[in-house]
Order: C-alpha cells, then sequence, then structure tokens
C-alpha cells in the first residue's frame, strides 16, 4: 500500500467515528481509502478500482459522477443553494413535490435528511393523525419480525434488528413484532404465496385484538433488505391493504430502500397494484449525491392537520429540510429514469445475465438465490462467525465491493452497470465461493 494511502488511513482512525462500525476491528481490517468514483466503481489513491457493488449503501442508482447530475448541481449552485422552507418557498422542491405526487398518488411531500427521518416523520405523522381526529387511543405501531427502518429512537422502535436495538431496548416505546413474509421461512412443500398469505393471517389475528390501539402498520414492500434480502411474495401486500382498511389501521410503505427502481418498478408497491396512506423515500431519491428524504400521504390524512389551532399542524422541522440543491440532484434523477427508460432497461439487463446467475445459484454451497428488479442474492452454507468480513476482504483483492449481511451476499448496483461487469461479478463470486471462504 502507498503511502498516500496508509496517510488517509491514519488520520480517518484518528478522526473519523465510522457508522455501523466497531472502530477496534480496523487494527486489522484496513479502511478502504477513496479519490474519486467514474460510473460503478471506485478508485483509489494507487488507482485500484471497486465495483461498488451495493451502490455505496444502496443510494447511488446512475453512477458516480454522473455528468448531468453534476450539471444540474452546478447550475442549482449558481441560482439557490437553500432556503428555510418555512414560510419559504423555491422552484425545486415546489417541482420536485408535484412530480413525487405523480409518480406516488399521493400528495403534500414533508421532507427530511435520511431515511430513518422519514420513518420517524411517518410514525409521528400516523399517530398525530389519530389525535387530531379524537382517537387518542390509537398510538401503536406494527413492524415485521427481522425488520428495519432506521436507527433514531422512533425507527428504532419498529426495527427488529437485536444487533442495532438490544443495547438501546430501555429507550424505545413497546411495539408489536408479526411474522414476517420472507419466502425463505415456509415450510416444506408450502409456496411463497401460501406462506405470504399465512403470515397476513396472523396479522388479522393481531389487528382482531388490538386495531383500537394501533396507529399504522410499517413495512418493506416486497424485500427486507437488512434481514439479508428477504424477499416476499406480493400478495402479502395486496392482504395488508386489505386488512388496513377493514381494521382502520394505517399502512406505511417503507420504500427507502426499495423505492426508485431497485425492484423493478419504480416503487415496489407497484408489483402488487397498492397504494400506501404514506410513503417514506430517500436513499436513491437523489441519485446517491446529497442526504435527502421525503413523506408523502393521503389528502384525508393531510386534511386533519389542516385548522386554525397550531397545535393541531405537524410541528416537525429540520433545518436543511426541502434542500433546494438535494431536491435538484432528485429532479434530474427523475429526468433520467424517464429520458433513459431506466427501468426497461434494467429489466433487459437482469433477463441477459439470468444464466450467469443460474450458474452461479447452482453451487453447492449456495442456497435460497433470489433475484428481484436489480438485486440479486443467496445464502452461504457453512458460515463461522466473521464471514461477511472475510468475504468483503477477499471480494476487495478481486476489485469488487460487496458487505454481506450474515451469510447472505447480495449484488444491489448501480443502474449505470454493463451486462459484462454483472458477469464478471457473477464470475468473481464463484472464484470466492471455490476458494472456500467460510
Amino acid at each position: 500500500m502507498s503511502q498516500h494511502n496508509q496517510d488517509w488511513l491514519a488520520r480517518s482512525r484518528r478522526a473519523v467515528w465510522h457508522p455501523c462500525t466497531q472502530m477496534k476491528q480496523h487494527e486489522q481490517l484496513p479502511i478502504v481509502p477513496i479519490a474519486r468514483g467514474e460510473g460503478a466503481w471506485l478508485i483509489d489513491f494507487e488507482g485500484r478500482r471497486f465495483l461498488d457493488g451495493v451502490s455505496s449503501w444502496w443510494v447511488n442508482l446512475f453512477g458516480h459522477a454522473n455528468p448531468r447530475i453534476n450539471v444540474a448541481l452546478m447550475d442549482q449552485m449558481n441560482t439557490l443553494e437553500h432556503v428555510i422552507l418555512a414560510g419559504f418557498t423555491q422552484k425545486p422542491v415546489v417541482e420536485l413535490s408535484e412530480k413525487l405526487g405523480e409518480l406516488t398518488g399521493l400528495g403534500h411531500a414533508f421532507y427530511g435528511s435520511d431515511g430513518a427521518s422519514a420513518t420517524e416523520i411517518a410514525l409521528k405523522m400516523s399517530y398525530h393523525y389519530w389525535r387530531n381526529r379524537g382517537q387518542e387511543k390509537k398510538t401503536g405501531f406494527v413492524s415485521l419480525k427481522n425488520s428495519y427502518h432506521g436507527e433514531t429512537l422512533g425507527a428504532l422502535s419498529v426495527t427488529d434488528v437485536p444487533l442495532f436495538s438490544a443495547t438501546y431496548a430501555p429507550l424505545l416505546r413497546e411495539t408489536h413484532r408479526v411474522m414476517s413474509p420472507d419466502w425463505r421461512l415456509a415450510e416444506l412443500g408450502e409456496s411463497a404465496e401460501a406462506y405470504a398469505l399465512r403470515a397476513a393471517d396472523q396479522l388479522e389475528a393481531l389487528f382482531k385484538q388490538h386495531a383500537t390501539d394501533l396507529a399504522a402498520f410499517i413495512v418493506e414492500p416486497l424485500c427486507q433488505g437488512a434481514a439479508g434480502m428477504a424477499m416476499y411474495h406480493p400478495v402479502y401486500l395486496r392482504r395488508v391493504r386489505e386488512l388496513c382498511d377493514e381494521y382502520n389501521v394505517h399502512l406505511v410503505a417503507d420504500e427507502i430502500a426499495m423505492g426508485f427502481g431497485r425492484t423493478g418498478t419504480l416503487f415496489a408497491c407497484e408489483h402488487a397494484g397498492i397504494k400506501p396512506d404514506l410513503i417514506c423515500l430517500s436513499k436513491g431519491i437523489t441519485g446517491g449525491y446529497l442526504p435527502l428524504s421525503a413523506v408523502l400521504t393521503t389528502d384525508e390524512i393531510y386534511a386533519a392537520f389542516y385548522a386554525d389551532d397550531v397545535s393541531r399542524g405537524f410541528l416537525h422541522s429540520h433545518s436543511y429540510t426541502g434542500n433546494a440543491l438535494a431536491c435538484r440532484a432528485a429532479l434530474e434523477v427523475l429526468h433520467i429514469f424517464k429520458d433513459e427508460d431506466v427501468l426497461a432497461t434494467n429489466r433487459q439487463k437482469a433477463s441477459i445475465v439470468a444464466p450467469d446467475f443460474a450458474r452461479l445459484s447452482a453451487h453447492p454451497r449456495v442456497r435460497n438465490a433470489r433475484q428481484l428488479g436489480m438485486i440479486w442474492a443467496f445464502d452461504v452454507t457453512d458460515t463461522q462467525p466473521g464471514f461477511a468480513g472475510r468475504l468483503f476482504t477477499a471480494a476487495l483483492a478481486h476489485g469488487v465491493l460487496l458487505r454481506p449481511i450474515g451469510s447472505t451476499i447480495y449484488l444491489m448496483p448501480p443502474y449505470v452497470v454493463t451486462v459484462a461487469e454483472l458477469q464478471q461479478v457473477f464470475t468473481t463470486l464463484l472464484t470466492l465461493l471455490d476458494e472456500n471462504i467460510s
């Protein structure tokens, strides 16, 4: 490793507290210094290239240093970078809100800075709606087992990943958990659809007992990301929509990770043909350029806050709410989707590489191979504690950035990745499996 790289590593260890990290591990596991990005690739100070197989934590859609987004941001920087959104407005936030409303069928976008912020906003909106309607007992929330919705305290209360939540249990409010429709958990011979309906039956049982005390059910549509890309049948969402209507409980769709084309449609809820009461958006919304999140909701929910009484208003706020630069980047992302027919192109890429993924899926160490839109995932047998870190290190040596979740390896690359690059990643994964990293 060059002295330049070593200097950046040392400075980072001294000054930066890295997220989702036990910092002591970096005494042995090197931090990877990145000098620049180029399309689907990250490049270090020595010129080594790594294909960004996880879209830099699932945020990058159209590649690093995307020319179109760069131009849009330069133009916006020369016009307006930010203005307080309380009592003021500006062009990018209005245009983005209009566009998101058209695409989701919901309205009045409320902005935050990240995915956890969006979850907090949605939970507070739901609770406050019922309060404004005089149903103050409806304060409870329901989420799936193995769910992940963020790490602020409200979001963590509906998250079921003990690694993140157990330490903070005394600070969290009690919420309900119901069985995940993850088809990997089905009984032998039970179809994904049948298992999804069985999971929905458990939700119905909970609603029958507690609906008068429940504000909302929050769910990641079609795929629970942090649960190891746990995919499920869309019939679950259709049944959940029916149940939420029947029992008068809000349906919150956490599309933070699965929105903006990851599952093959612009929003994952489209697979089931349903519309949630509230939708949470973030991650890919700006193409990985700037922090931004949004929550959109029904006109009925918005109307419950519209009153002369200030306390009935939704007084949540962030200093950078509706930041003009972030909204401009998000607008350009939506223009790219339309101008370049991205969803159709992605479907074509996935179809072409299907035989390559099938060969990988047939490896004797692979179980539960699955693909949804631009997400490929599989579980590895015979792994030992620390497998994810060892696989991460080995993949870097082959020029690929991967971050396994437990024994699950997944690929969620930027949409600019080429067919040849995808095929090379699958070949690399076969090599890594043959190396018997466990």
